[in-house]
């Protein structure tokens, strides 16, 4: 696993044309947040913004995972989504 598969990977699931699950976007979006950010770094988003709020929890949920972990999990993941949806 390195930098760059994680870059092919993130590009490729920006391209996808298919429906996913709003709980398989949150669970890669905490990946990826956590890959290029690192620990959640913003305040939890007002109750009334329920989209918002349920990935900010998601990458919350992250908190202490490594970069690399993180990277690894998003791939493992979009390979999952791949297989589970026919991307």
């Amino acid at each position: 696993m390195s930098q760059e598969e994680f870059k092919k990977t993130a590009a490729l699931v920006r391209e996808m044309k298919i429906p996913i699950s709003e709980q398989d976007k949150r669970e890669i979006y905490s990946f990826y947040k956590q890959a290029t950010v690192g620990d959640i770094n913003i305040p939890c988003p007002h109750a009334n913004d329920v989209q918002g709020k349920a990935k900010w929890e998601a990458w919350k949920e992250r908190k202490g995972m490594s970069k690399a972990d993180a990277m690894k999990n998003y791939i493992a993941k979009t390979e999952e989504l791949k297989k589970k949806y026919g991307a």
